[in-house]
């Protein structure tokens, strides 16, 4: 019997590793059951899904580093066509890396037999973005629903600090990815790994290397890794995810050290003090600051005629970011430089903020260059010390303990006194070129943003209602509006108002203070409602309008991401509501308070009526702004049970 049960354990185990490596198939050779699946098994909704994508890193025999990277996807409809546009993006520009190689085929199924597909070499195209960032770009040939498409390169670069990372996760479900990595002894890196799922494949092993001939040979070993990593769920947006590069499941590599053969080791730990002093020096970056603009001396002569520092940091703002336009690049270094940018009157961001430094300094402010992440790019890791964190630059003026700007020109609808919102719950890199210190900054926002409604109405026999509204909104709740009312016009911004709400019509709409960036914004508003539902006998309303809190975002029962609100936030809603004579109410919504069990967000409702008029109030406090995806049930619990609250309707009965 136990010899029957360990063979048993050993076919198991045979089956178990047959199906690992056939996970992943030479370049060209495919299972017919590949090219007749029709879906994912673990994702059933999924237009496409990645069959494998594994990677092969070692050095050659010159150290380069060298990537080969196979990657297979499966096309199951005509959504999932979108997959067969590719675009790899690489530092090709300073010939930091190259890609070569590149092999790329459709594979379809043609009476029960693979036919082959394959793209042109010409077909291929190189895109040379900026002078460090370059973009291989092709698009899959003959591509239907039931394809398989696959692609292969060679990467490869001289630089042994640019261990390339690996992603194991896509926007599409994949069903394995692999990443084998042979480092000789020599190097050491540190790894960073960021995983949801066990390791299918895991194995460490180590060989004998050799280089030089006669009595000049020299032997190193090498450290040999593979990891793979089965059935990896799609990562899709999700209501205030903030960054994909946040949530993607992936290995980071840092190089630590260096031990050359028979030599000593030397210490290759970035720190923020090292990259601080190669900024300071870099042609792109540090050489800018002091840059002569063309006839800055006009702006220089007018800031220094103001009375406060507020005057004048509000002066150069303006006048960077009203002549200066952005190009839609976000890059931590410049690409033309700040005298060209200027000159042209467009650049990318950190052309823009350095221009803004510039002219702050020889306005007399105090003022500092500060890489940033945007919310897009990603939150900035302080205990991970890497340069390609960041992607723009912006200016900082510490003013004392409580008070400080950080000012972001490229965009124009910033204003100076408030953080971009774009930038908090992350760090900024704050640089002192003269006195070569550098330190990491948070930066949050601790006062809530506030929107307050304010309602008077009248509600109608015949089941309408009109009245007015005025809505206040302060720092990022205002920043918001303006950018929406001034981009979109003001049909559309009606229609955000409305919130879904097809009966109601707004006659008149009123702003005051929207270009004041010290006051806040002020919305004042005639409308009529259609109160559906309603009949000769029962008027039905919900007084929980203009606050754009009508749908639940969080409805999925799973989360993958934590939730970044942004910045804290306090709205609150007071309604007065006059019924129409000959109706009462029938059964007011109770008053009633509801809050998370760390008292993070609060909910409260408060309903009276007195001589035929019905007063209702709502009063939501979010205090604090960031809530981890563990936490997401009683987050969904919570909203779940204040929408029920902010949709529950007041009903008035004829008497």
């Amino acid at each position: 019997m136990k010899k029957i049960s360990t063979l048993v354990l050993f076919l198991v185990c045979l089956c178990y590793f047959h199906r690992l490596h056939a996970q992943t198939q030479a370049f060209g050779k495919i299972d017919v059951a590949d090219l007749e699946l029709k879906n994912c098994d673990f994702e059933k909704d999924a237009n496409a899904m990645v069959l494998f994508d594994k990677g092969d890193v070692y050095f050659d025999q010159n150290f380069s580093i060298v990537m080969e990277r196979h990657k297979r996807i499966k096309i199951f409809n005509d959504k999932g066509k979108d997959e067969a546009n590719i675009r790899i993006p690489f530092f090709g520009g300073n010939r930091l890396e190259s890609i070569t190689d590149i092999q790329v085929e459709t594979i379809n199924e043609v009476n029960g037999k693979p036919e082959i597909t394959k793209l042109e070499k010409k077909l291929i195209y190189t895109e040379n973005l900026d002078k460090v960032h370059t973009a291989i770009v092709f698009a899959f040939p003959n591509v239907k629903p039931g394809s398989v498409i696959e692609f292969k390169y060679r990467w490869q670069t001289d630089y042994v600090w640019n261990f390339p990372d690996w992603i194991f996760q896509d926007n599409i479900p994949t069903r394995y990815s692999e990443l084998s990595t042979q480092v000789p002894d020599i190097f050491f890196y540190k790894t960073q790994t960021r995983t949801a799922a066990a390791y299918v494949k895991h194995t460490s092993s180590s060989d004998s290397k050799s280089i030089g001939s006669g009595q000049d040979v020299v032997s190193y070993s090498v450290d040999n890794q593979v990891r793979g990593i089965a059935n990896i769920p799609s990562l899709q947006d999700e209501p205030y995810m903030r960054s994909r590069a946040d949530n993607l499941q992936g290995l980071y590599f840092q190089l630590t050290s260096i031990r050359p053969i028979g030599g000593f080791v030397r210490n290759y730990n970035e720190t923020w003090d090292k990259i601080g002093n190669t900024v300071c020096e870099d042609e792109d970056f540090g050489s800018q600051f002091k840059r002569k603009l063309k006839d800055e001396e006009l702006i220089i002569a007018k800031a220094k005629t103001l009375k406060t520092d507020d005057e004048k940091i509000a002066y150069v703002f303006n006048a960077v970011k009203n002549r200066m336009k952005w190009n839609d690049v976000d890059r931590w270094y410049t690409n033309d430089g700040t005298s060209k940018a200027w000159e042209k009157q467009s650049g990318n961001s950190t052309e823009i903020n350095l221009v803004l430094y510039h002219l702050l300094k020889q306005a007399g402010l105090k003022a500092y260059p500060m890489m940033v992440s945007t919310r897009d790019n990603g939150r900035v890791n302080p205990y991970y010390p890497n340069l390609n964190q960041f992607n723009r630059a912006v200016a900082y003026i510490p003013v004392d303990s409580t008070k400080r700007y950080i000012l972001d020109a490229s965009n124009r609808y910033n204003v100076y006194n408030e953080v971009p919102d774009e930038l908090l719950n992350s760090y900024g890199f704050q640089i002192n070129k003269d006195d070569k210190q550098y330190g990491m900054l948070f930066i949050d926002k601790t006062q809530p943003a506030r929107k307050s409604v304010f309602l008077q109405a009248n509600i109608l026999a015949d089941g309408k209602m009109e009245g007015t509204a005025e809505i206040n909104n302060f720092s990022y709740q205002k920043l918001s509006t303006v950018e929406k009312y001034k981009r979109d016009g003001e049909d559309k911004y009606k229609t955000f108002l409305k919130d879904n709400d097809n009966n109601l019509s707004i006659s008149s709409l009123k702003f005051e203070n929207m270009d004041v960036d010290s006051l806040p914004l002020s919305q004042k508003i005639d409308f009529k409602l259609t109160l559906t539902g309603s009949d000769g006998d029962y008027i039905y309303f919900n007084p929980n309008m203009f606050l754009s809190m009508r749908s639940n975002p969080f409805l999925s029962e799973k989360r993958a991401s934590d939730i970044d609100f942004g910045y804290r936030s306090l709205y609150s809603v007071n309604g007065n509501y006059k019924i129409p004579a000959g109706y009462k109410t029938e059964g007011l919504p109770k008053n009633t308070t509801l809050m998370m069990p760390d008292q993070s967000i609060s909910f409260r409702r408060l309903v009276g009526e007195e001589d035929g008029l019905i007063q209702i109030s709502y009063m939501i406090s979010f205090k604090k702004s960031i809530f981890f995806k563990e936490n997401y049930a009683e987050l969904r619990e919570f909203y779940k049970k204040m929408y029920e609250m902010l949709n529950e309707q007041i009903v008035l009965k004829k008497s």
